[in-house]
């Protein structure tokens, strides 16, 4: 049942709903009747001829005070001049079409299904569309999509070029008449008919995202570039730009990221209404070539196409993909939920279960990284978690004959491995507390002091609790899942202290969801489908990024999300400015958990030894080396399908390397001659990173 709130909030939508206007061949129909000019009708109603123009031809939209004097001439006209072979009508009200159950993202005009010239009854009050430029992207069938909301009918952002068009999602094309960064700010903001739903009742709307071409940014006053010695990333304009200024002479403020290549505007938000607008500045490299390979380049209508489908199956971008990432987290676990005072009755802002709540949480010492205050202030030389991802090659001596005769190596990666690691992930919610010899208790997430030197691994394998192959020589910290691992293998493990939480919880299942379903969707739209054969699997990756650019873009962006998320949650200090011991702004995230990080990496770490176990027992074969989620095999082929193991059934054997499109399965990463990487691995270089290129690293810093 709705709330009282929520019903008063659609009576007041009501009220303060805009008259709606005939559709715009209609407004044409009755001026000429009347035999006006529209020289004439723009002096009567002190605007320009264009203007009225633009109203005739769907351009654009009056607004108040003088939208309500348009609609009472057009109520004269109309009962003067009815439409031919309809009755005479009293108010022009009574010729807009009835309210339609179709979407609206289904009754607007696209680049693909131009529709007829009437104008929907939801867009009336909206800046005109017209059909965007043909895209060259091949055709796709679109999936019947569910009903938007009401109060963004154009989707969540907008590519604005030089000439005032701001290309939306399917294809429209909104006229846009700001000159300055104010004024695109307030067209967002009251006239676009952008922006995106809240992802859970608790949550907050997106803010409408207007992606500036190099042209568009000229022509607002922004300079084509930003200069400076500085990682592009950090580069900022300088508050006396004139733009900034007229930012904050219109009292507008901007975030502490100032107006970089992502730039928040916004002001404190009235009710339940916010104030911001999110802009991303294509020329200061906004889209970063890893994350978005391709999109700076494409045309306009493209690029509304990859971010519009980004923020549909994960989130309106807000910064780089790592921001995006770990905004996904907040905004389907918000911090705060409505609940009653008992003592006034008022419903307030209270601590929404589950969550990471409102105030950052220090890390307990061993958790934090060397430059965190908790360490510098209280002079912790007790170490600190290695909770990182391989990067490991097994040396030339501990080769085979057998190994060194086989042809080829190739390379198997795991789709989104730290995505996988994250599914049904217990992490802590409260502060640490600290123990001194207790028993270690493997669903209990914290940070263990052990010794596992005495542990016996295989040579021909990585160690499982060191990311290099280091053996332990003495006590160290590490996560749950690491010495759950060393107890599964059969080891006695005894804690000397630990760092544990005693509020717990799946605080990363929502994000891992979506997550996963943007991923596998995504690929879906490539031809990789979970109905695949192995053999029809390795073809349809091998060709699934020359399928359709666009989609191969979004599919790069969901994986460099989940890499970024997961490292953002240790982001370290940046800036020539930060002095060692200060507390750097991404410490007042509640956000910063570096022990949520290490517990995504070491059970990530452990899955993958896991497998490679159970592949040596199954086949018999030793990895040559492992970068992060991408293991080297040397094959008697060059496919995997020549030393992955299958039952006789022909189906693959559960706890080994599998291939498939889901997060955690394997696909074909790369192959090579077996004496090419003998050749490598005796000059010391990975043969893992030079087959994947090096994708590995856990962004922390974007």
């Amino acid at each position: 049942m709705a709330s009282e709130e929520e019903l008063f909030a659609s009576v007041d939508a009501l009220l303060n709903e805009e008259p709606r206007l005939p559709p715009p061949a209609e407004r044409a129909r009755l001026r000429e009747a009347a035999g006006i000019t529209q020289a004439r009708l723009a002096a009567a109603l002190k605007t320009t001829t264009q203007s009225v123009k633009n109203w005739e031809n769907g351009r654009s939209e009056p607004k108040s005070p003088r939208l309500d004097a348009y609609q009472r001439l057009l109520n004269g006209w109309a009962a003067k001049y009815p439409a031919p072979g309809a009755a005479p009508t009293a108010s022009v009200a009574a010729m807009a079409p009835a309210a339609s159950t179709e979407p609206a993202a289904s009754r607007v005009e696209t680049a693909d299904a131009p529709q007829a010239p009437a104008v929907p009854a939801a867009a009336l009050a909206r800046p005109a569309i017209r059909p965007a430029a043909t895209s060259r992207r091949p055709a796709t069938k679109k999936a019947a999509q569910p009903a938007g909301d009401p109060r963004f009918p154009h989707g969540p952002l907008a590519v604005l070029d030089g000439d005032g068009c701001a290309y939306g999602v399917d294809g429209i094309v909104l006229d846009c008449p700001a000159t300055t960064v104010v004024e695109l700010v307030e067209w967002t903001l009251r006239e676009s008919g952008l922006g995106a739903p809240k992802l859970n009742r608790y949550g907050k709307d997106s803010d409408p995202l207007i992606v500036l071409t190099a042209a568009a940014a000229a022509k607002l006053g922004l300079p084509k570039r930003l200069e400076g010695h500085e990682q592009r990333r950090s580069l900022r304009l300088p508050e006396d730009h004139p733009v900034v200024k007229q930012v904050v002479k219109a009292k507008w403020r901007l975030t502490q990221r100032g107006f970089g290549p992502w730039a928040r505007i916004y002001r404190k938000a009235q009710g339940r209404d916010r104030q911001g607008v999110q802009l991303a500045i294509l020329s200061w490299d906004a889209l970063d070539e890893r994350s978005w390979p391709g999109v700076s380049e494409m045309e306009q209508a493209d690029i509304a196409r990859v971010l519009g489908i980004y923020a549909q199956r994960v989130i309106t971008p807000r910064g780089s993909t790592a921001v995006s990432g770990l905004e996904l987290m907040t905004a389907l676990r918000p911090p705060t939920r409505a609940v009653q005072d008992p003592q006034t009755g008022n419903w307030v802002p209270g601590h929404n279960p589950g969550s990471l709540g409102t105030e950052p949480m220090d890390p307990a010492p061993p958790e934090a990284t060397a430059e965190h205050p908790v360490v510098v202030n209280s002079g912790w030389t007790g170490g600190f978690l290695n909770e990182e991802a391989y990067q490991w090659v097994r040396p030339v001596d501990r080769l085979t004959d057998e190994e060194c005769t086989l042809p080829f190596v190739v390379g198997l990666d795991l789709n989104t491995a730290f995505l996988a690691a994250a599914a049904r992930l217990v992490v802590g919610l409260s502060a640490p507390d600290h123990f001194v010899g207790p028993k270690f208790n493997p669903k209990i997430p914290g940070s263990w002091l052990v010794d596992l030197s005495h542990v016996e691994v295989d040579p021909r394998l990585p160690s499982p609790f060191t990311p290099d192959d280091t053996r332990p020589t003495e006590p160290a910290w590490y996560q749950t899942h690491t010495v759950a691992y060393a107890q599964e293998l059969g080891f006695n493990v005894a804690p000397l202290e630990a760092y544990l939480r005693r509020e717990t919880g799946a605080y990363l299942d929502p994000w891992h969801d979506r997550l996963k379903t943007a991923y596998v969707d995504t690929l879906a739209d490539l031809g990789v489908t979970r109905d695949l054969s192995d053999t029809e699997f390795l073809s349809a990756m091998e060709r699934h990024k020359d399928t359709d650019p666009a989609m191969a873009a979004v599919l790069a962006a969901i994986k460099a999300t989940v890499k970024g998320g997961i490292g953002k949650l240790r982001e370290r200090p940046q800036g020539k400015k930060y002095k060692e011991g200060e507390r750097w702004p991404a410490l007042q995230r509640p956000t910063w958990r570096p022990d949520i990080r290490a517990a995504v990496i070491a059970k990530a770490r452990v899955n993958m030894h896991r497998k490679l176990r159970n592949m040596a027992t199954m086949t018999g074969l030793y990895p040559l080396a492992v970068l992060s989620d991408c293991v080297v095999y040397p094959s008697p082929g060059d496919s995997p399908l020549d030393f992955l193991p299958y039952a006789a059934s022909g189906k693959p054997q559960p706890g080994a390397f599998r291939l498939g499109p889901a997060p955690g399965l394997a696909k074909l990463e790369g192959v090579q001659t077996m004496l090419w990487a003998v050749d490598l691995m005796e000059k010391g270089y990975n043969p893992a990173r030079h087959i994947k290129g090096g994708d590995a690293v856990l962004d922390e810093g974007e």
